[in-house]
């Protein structure tokens, strides 16, 4: 937002792109705390063998809590709540750098396929930040408990610091960049939906009150509005991606992206397309409020910050 109002002339106003860092990681909070639950449901939906645990995710949720506490669904919530914080800074951040870059070379207000643009380099960007973050998160998320594991023959990690150092011991710094590529694909189109629908219906119902396009006019309830529809937009376009993400980060079983996506077509014969959409519901209940909230913390804390 343009707005200075606040600031004294004889102090030099903070750096914008600073700003943009600060708010972003106030946002990122916000969409951990309020999402998290749901996520690890979604977690949980997309990496069930076949034939499945759960019927759905409710019965996700009914069984976690049943067997884990409320405390269950903030399994891993250490590495986004530190992670996720960050990559939110980088990429409201890199998104800035983008429409400035874009913006340098002329004088007319960027058009929404402009910031659309920035916005999936932007994501493009926060790929190489979201990928070990989210490793770390899945790993922990479909950790059932000791027993499993044991069987497993595999030790339990005691949370995310074990988890990253033990990753790295095994796999070097590849095993905590386990699925960047797959990271890479949904991450652009993802930004580029998130950034570009957040920026159109803002504008539009700015539009509507005042019958200007000028989306810095906006409110509180505008931007919460704008920023839970560009959540479910974001995951509209990149589900199918998140879902291979997570097979290829919770273990080893898939050598690659491709391996993991082929391994889902097997799965899928006979018209079981729905296998791509495991966990769907809850993302998408999770991507209003969540992101909603992120929006409406960054730009508050803009305003706050005088940006």
């Amino acid at each position: 937002m343009e707005t200075t109002v606040g600031v004294t002339p004889n102090k030099k106003a903070m750096p914008k792109a600073v700003g943009e860092f600060v708010a972003g990681t106030m946002g990122g909070w916000a969409q951990v705390f309020v999402g998290h639950p749901f996520d690890t449901i979604k977690v949980r939906m997309q990496t069930q063998p076949s034939p499945p645990i759960y019927s759905g995710g409710m019965d996700c949720l009914r069984v976690t809590l049943k067997g884990e506490g409320a405390m269950g669904l903030y399994k891993g919530v250490t590495s986004p709540l530190a992670g996720i914080g960050f990559c939110n800074a980088v990429v409201f951040a890199a998104n800035g750098f983008f429409l400035r870059l874009l913006q340098s070379n002329s004088s007319e207000p960027l058009t929404l396929a402009q910031k659309a643009m920035a916005g999936g380099l932007a994501g493009g960007v926060m790929s190489f930040l979201n990928c070990p973050v989210e490793l770390l998160k899945v790993k922990l998320q479909t950790q059932y408990g000791s027993a499993a594991a044991a069987v497993a023959g595999h030790k339990p990690y005691t949370g995310v610091f074990n988890c990253g150092v033990r990753t790295f011991q095994e796999r070097g710094l590849r095993g905590l960049y386990r699925g960047l590529g797959i990271t890479i694909m949904r991450d652009i189109p993802s930004f580029w939906a998130y950034f570009g629908l957040y920026e159109g219906m803002k504008a539009a119902l700015v539009y509507r009150r005042l019958g200007v396009t000028d989306g810095s006019k906006s409110n509180g309830l505008e931007q919460f509005l704008a920023g839970g529809f560009a959540g479910i937009s974001a995951w509209l376009t990149a589900y199918p991606q998140d879902v291979i993400k997570s097979r290829v980060q919770m273990g080893y079983k898939y050598k690659s992206a491709t391996d993991a996506f082929k391994a889902l077509l097997v799965e899928a014969k006979g018209g079981n397309w729905r296998i791509f959409f495991r966990g769907f519901g809850p993302t998408i209940l999770r991507a209003f409020p969540a992101n909603a909230a992120t929006f409406v913390a960054y730009e508050w804390t803009m305003k706050a910050m005088h940006m």
